[in-house]
């Protein structure tokens, strides 16, 4: 988590992504130089005829530009609520854009509104008799039911320390909302909102960044170029003898599900 991308917050931002903090080195390598004419009188005609002929070099393409947007799952006020969190855990840095232009958010949503949100094969009978500490609370909640409840009660907290909701939050006052969230500093109602951020968020969060772009985050593969982690098929026992502690070649272009359908 991180509140800006401020050269003076450049500690910060990578500090918010140690779980990203082995960026694989991708080397390149020059081309070739083309070689002199005869001479060093018709290697200079050569020179002033080229520039004289050679058409303007074409600019490098931008970076792709997320087209899929639209929410399944959150309302208006929940989708501002997903869309600051993430932009605020995953900042436009050198690495990536920033988490909404990642589809972090996108994938957060359909994760919620599929099989996951609904509590497909989830245990849902009363009586939720208090467990085990490693068993998490014990809720009469599905996924979504939980997740939307905490956005409302975080929503809640927010208002009641600065009188405006965490949308409205400047990066610095998102950045520490969310970091007293985690540390469990932020009480509203019943909820346990330590668990609900460190529980359900920060894992839906993580996946969003580093799962097949098919499921909506990750767009262009942007967190796998950045590790150098080549895609599916994933099946590299001999390439990682080989390139142990090098860059992987078919990192540079990874392979999708969508790519092999």
């Amino acid at each position: 988590m991180g509140d800006s991308t401020h050269a003076d917050d450049t500690g910060e931002v990578n500090n918010r992504r140690r779980f990203l903090q082995q960026v694989a080195t991708v080397s390149g390598s020059l081309p070739f130089a083309p070689g002199l004419a005869a001479g060093a009188a018709a290697g200079a005609l050569a020179g002033a005829a080229q520039a004289q002929t050679a058409p303007a070099a074409a600019p490098p393409p931008g970076p792709k530009v997320n087209d899929v947007y639209g929410y399944n799952s959150f309302s208006p006020d929940e989708a501002a609520f997903v869309e600051t969190l993430v932009n605020t855990m995953c900042p436009a840095d050198e690495y990536t854009p920033n988490g909404v232009d990642c589809g972090l958010a996108i994938y957060i949503d359909r994760q919620l509104a599929g099989a996951y949100g609904k509590g497909y094969k989830r245990y849902m009978r009363a009586p939720f008799a208090e467990g085990l500490p490693q068993q998490g609370p014990q809720l009469p909640l599905t996924p979504e039911q939980h997740f939307k409840a905490g956005v409302a009660a975080a929503n809640e907290a927010a208002k009641a320390r600065s009188n405006k909701t965490f949308d409205q939050f400047t990066p610095t006052e998102a950045d520490a909302f969310l970091k007293d969230l985690g540390a469990g500093k932020v009480k509203q109602g019943e909820l346990d909102l330590a668990y609900w951020f460190n529980g359900i968020v920060y894992p839906l969060f993580t996946q969003a960044c580093f799962a097949d772009p098919i499921y909506g985050g990750n767009y262009d593969k942007v967190f796998w170029r950045m590790i150098g982690y080549p895609g599916l098929p994933a099946t590299h026992t001999i390439d990682m003898v080989e390139f142990r502690g090098k860059p992987f070649p078919g990192a540079k272009d990874p392979k999708s599900i969508a790519d092999f359908s």
